[in-house]
């Protein structure tokens, strides 16, 4: 407590003088003393006073003028901050007003060393309380950072470990859905989504597939292509997917359930599962329909080759507005520079 540093402001030196000296003898010596009361503020920020005693009757800049430019300063200053007013006069006005613009209490010239001692001791003792709390804040906010940073590296790791697992039962590879999340990404900003919104679809795209699981080997591991039937059975993925996800309290789970179910919708309604069509279609579905075609186009699979990066934006561009959301395929077109990034990037020619 004898460290606090506590500010004086009077235009009378000797008072300030005989302040710090009776301040001093009560064990206090972090004192500074001006007689300067339109430095206070600038005061506030180099001394950072726990105290301020402050004389109301100055003819430059009087006390009610020094509170005023800290209240335009900083409200913060005064709530944390005990200010002690020093008067000649009782009068009533005079303690309301400065009791309105965030005084605390009063002392009246000439002091009395005890009483100054004990309204000096009394508010630092305040201020030390509120210093412990507001530490004691900052260790509680900084806690709740470390547990949600590390409920958010959990939530990661069951989305990695539910992206294995349909990886382990298809043909496609784990690289498929790392570059189509990032490509869903970069899609969805520069179709304008903010930047959160942009984070829940690379985290939530990955699990598009998930319905996979669900799927038999006899399907879903077939080389050549489909009967009806199969074909009818494959489709199932997008609704099996959904049921998986469904029940979550997990804002990215939730959204992976929307991007399951409609990623295989059409904007002309031709799709499945539901037949969706235009805007009915969520916008995160159709900007997730683009990047896992356009990433299952320019890769290679057991049953094609992959196509070139300009066949496969030309065919998306032809089907803009059939298959896909016009607007969507604008903010697809924009974001190919990235797209190539991030496609070199897994080794991919692009």
């Amino acid at each position: 407590m004898t460290e606090s540093r506590i500010l004086i402001v009077d235009d009378d030196t000797s008072v300030h003088r005989a302040l710090t000296r009776l301040l001093s003898r009560a064990g206090f010596n972090n004192v500074k003393a001006t007689d300067e009361p339109e430095r206070v503020v600038d005061l506030f920020e180099t001394f950072e006073p726990d105290l301020l005693i402050l004389d109301l009757n100055m003819p430059e800049m009087d006390g009610f003028a020094v509170l005023t430019q800290l209240r335009e300063k900083s409200l913060d200053l005064l709530i944390q901050v005990p200010v002690l007013v020093l008067t000649g006069e009782g009068g009533r006005d005079n303690k309301r007003h400065a009791l309105e613009l965030g005084a605390r209490d009063f002392l009246t010239k000439p002091c009395d060393p005890v009483e100054l001692k004990i309204r000096v001791q009394g508010y630092l003792e305040i201020r030390h309380l509120h210093r412990k709390l507001e530490s004691h804040n900052q260790e509680l906010e900084q806690r709740v950072r470390e547990r949600t940073r590390e409920v958010e590296e959990s939530k990661h790791e069951v989305i990695q470990r539910l992206m294995a697992a349909a990886e382990y039962r298809d043909d496609d590879t784990g690289e498929h859905i790392l570059r189509m999340s990032q490509y869903s990404e970069l899609i969805a900003l520069e179709y304008g989504l903010d930047e959160r919104t942009a984070d829940l679809i690379l985290w939530a795209s990955p699990m598009h597939d998930i319905g996979k699981i669900g799927i038999p080997d006899s399907v879903l591991l077939k080389p050549g292509k489909l009967t009806p039937e199969e074909w009818t059975l494959m489709k199932t993925h997008c609704e099996i997917g959904a049921d998986l996800l469904s029940g979550s309290n997990s804002e990215t789970l939730q959204l992976a359930e929307v991007i399951a179910l409609t990623h295989h919708e059409k904007w002309d309604g031709s799709g499945y599962p539901k037949g969706l069509r235009g805007e009915d279609i969520p916008i995160e579905g159709r900007i997730v329909a683009i990047a896992d075609v356009f990433d299952a186009l320019t890769s290679e699979r057991p049953y094609k080759k992959a196509w070139t990066a300009e066949e496969a934006i030309a065919e998306i561009k032809r089907t803009g507005g059939s298959h896909f959301d016009p607007a969507v395929v604008e903010a697809f077109l924009r974001a190919l520079p990235g797209l190539e990034a991030i496609s070199k990037a897994f080794g991919n020619r692009f």
